[in-house]
């Protein structure tokens, strides 16, 4: 899973790390110690859809997954769009260089810095900070 994080601003996003599934739905100490790095006000998961603006396939349990890290980090919970984040993300590690062997272990992180990003602006849009 990609994981990014906001500035204390909540304007700008960032990547952080990739970690396997487990450890973050383990709440591991890799994952607990990134938390404690980041203090985050609120979870953001990406939500798969279709490119019809619908639920993916994959959109139920990532959701439920969601809410299940949400409740173990005792955080509140939102989502956002990830259409085509890893896309773009492999796009901009294209452009910075990165190689397809190169990409393995970023393309999700970047990815998740993206969504997040896409998030941060659209709540800065409506005037939450």
């Amino acid at each position: 899973m990609g994981i990014a994080a906001s500035d204390a601003t909540g304007r700008v996003a960032s990547p952080v790390k990739v970690l396997p599934a487990a450890e973050v739905l383990g709440v591991s100490r890799t994952f607990r110690r990134i938390l404690e790095d980041y203090d985050p006000d609120v979870l953001v998961c990406g939500r798969p859809k279709t490119m019809a603006g619908e639920d993916g396939p994959q959109a139920e349990r990532v959701m439920a997954q969601g809410r299940q890290i949400a409740e173990a980090c005792g955080l509140p919970l939102e989502f956002a769009d990830e259409r085509l984040s890893s896309a773009e993300a492999k796009r901009i590690l294209r452009e910075e260089g990165c190689s397809e062997r190169g990409m393995r272990g970023k393309v999700d992180m970047v990815a998740a810095s993206l969504f997040l990003q896409s998030w941060l602006d659209a709540r800065q849009d409506k005037g939450i900070y």
